[in-house]
């Protein structure tokens, strides 16, 4: 297996950890980094034309989430909306209680949110998964205490793809708080005491692939990031449903309702509105074209690597998401020769790339620690061919080889 020519290209499979800016996007934004330049907050020409840039970015947002332009805050990243729909809202509404549910699932955003509100005072429910990485909404309902005003499960997983059922989540906490008044009320969280706990979802690796409607889902508080979507990093969107109250975690300014103070970065606004509406549009012919691929890529790789793993749910799964595990194999040492060959995927979350530690969502679908050490996540996208698969198909059953035979060896000593 000579790697002589396959420095001549790389073949991207880390889509779930950032994306390239699609050049529509990027050239919508350029204007806002130059002749543009003007503060949102000042009242001059150009001032407000930036401001109207962010109102449109918002109004664009808000029409594929269907929701109020009202209801969306821009931020900085996934990661922050994260923390500001978790510890906000939290923080927010102590005085009607300190219990949360979060999935153990969760991005590190949500949980290390989790953790903090425990150093407050919060009390935390750590909801399990079942072995394909799924949430029971029954379950869930049935951990909901009197003092619960928060739950939190992602919209599909980061590391596994495995998308969660959100809207029956919503129904369950629905039925639960109904059948705690007696009466089959109608959903509307967040706008009586009645109605509590608040439910949030982490729709970043959902956004380009499910449907971000906010009235089907029934969910309070959405995150969204710019660079899962083709858009520019360090730039995220918090959907918060009208009547939510939300402490804010950035001080010193006015900017976005009050919720997020500090200059807003108008460039990168537009670019994240522009990109998600590229990616709604984009969204069923994408999902078409990469599941096959997704797949085609699963059905190869198991029959050259028998003791494979497939992780995550088979059916309901992000249509870009492989996530793997090899028997007594270290994941980073795949990775590092798959580099060797010009192919770049992951271990999980790239937020998490330089722990040691064995992911936290494989542990949670009830693999040992050994294996969930020999997981590997090809992520795929919009650039992603037939042909690339075919040479990982080349490449990775023999590093995988090479590397049991090294583990044997080693073993023998």
């Amino acid at each position: 297996m000579s790697n002589s020519a396959a420095y001549a290209k790389t073949i991207y499979l880390d889509y779930a950890a950032t994306s390239p800016t699609d050049p529509e996007v990027l050239e919508k934004m350029l204007p806002y980094f130059s002749s543009r330049y003007g503060n949102p907050s000042s009242l001059y020409q150009s001032g407000r034309r930036a401001k109207r840039a962010i109102e449109l970015a918002r109004e664009d947002t808000a029409k594929i989430l269907g929701c109020s332009p009202e209801e969306i805050i821009f931020t900085g990243s996934g990661t922050e909306s994260d923390n500001l729909a978790v510890v906000g809202a939290a923080r927010a509404l102590r005085a009607r209680g300190s219990h949360l549910i979060v999935s153990a699932i969760e991005h590190k955003a949500v949980l290390e949110s989790a953790r903090e509100l425990e150093r407050e005072g919060f009390t935390v429910t750590y909801f399990p998964v079942d072995r394909l990485g799924r949430v029971d909404p029954k379950k869930l309902a049935a951990a909901i205490r009197p003092d619960t005003v928060l739950v939190s499960v992602m919209y599909a997983n980061n590391e596994i793809g495995t998308i969660e059922p959100i809207k029956e989540i919503a129904e369950a906490i629905r039925k639960k708080k109904a059948e705690e008044v007696g009466s089959d009320v109608a959903f509307a969280p967040g706008l009586s005491s009645n109605f509590f706990p608040l439910l949030h979802t982490d729709a970043c690796q959902a956004a380009g692939y499910l449907s971000l409607s906010v009235k089907e889902l029934e969910v309070d508080l959405m995150t969204l990031n710019g660079s899962k979507i083709y858009g520019p990093k360090g730039v995220g969107a918090l959907y918060i449903r009208k009547g939510v109250k939300i402490s804010p975690l950035i001080l010193g300014g006015e900017q976005e309702s009050g919720l997020r103070a500090g200059t807003e970065s108008v460039p990168l606004i537009a670019g994240f509105a522009e990109a998600l509406k590229k990616a709604s549009e984009s969204r069923e012919a994408e999902t078409k074209r990469l599941a096959p691929l997704r797949d085609y890529l699963a059905k190869r790789l198991k029959e050259e690597i028998p003791d494979l793993i497939i992780n995550g749910d088979p059916e309901n799964r992000l249509p870009n998401n492989l996530h793997v595990s090899v028997p007594n194999i270290e994941g980073e040492s795949m990775l590092l020769l798959l580099d060797n060959y010009g192919i770049e995927a992951s271990t999980g979350s790239a937020c998490s790339a330089r722990d040691l530690r064995p992911s936290h969502v494989l542990l949670a679908i009830g693999q040992d620690a050994g294996l969930a050490h020999g997981s590997i996540r090809f992520s795929l996208g919009k650039y992603t061919t037939r042909e690339q698969l075919d040479y990982v198909i080349l490449i990775f059953p023999e590093i995988v080889r090479k590397l049991k035979e090294a583990s044997a060896l080693s073993v023998k000593k």
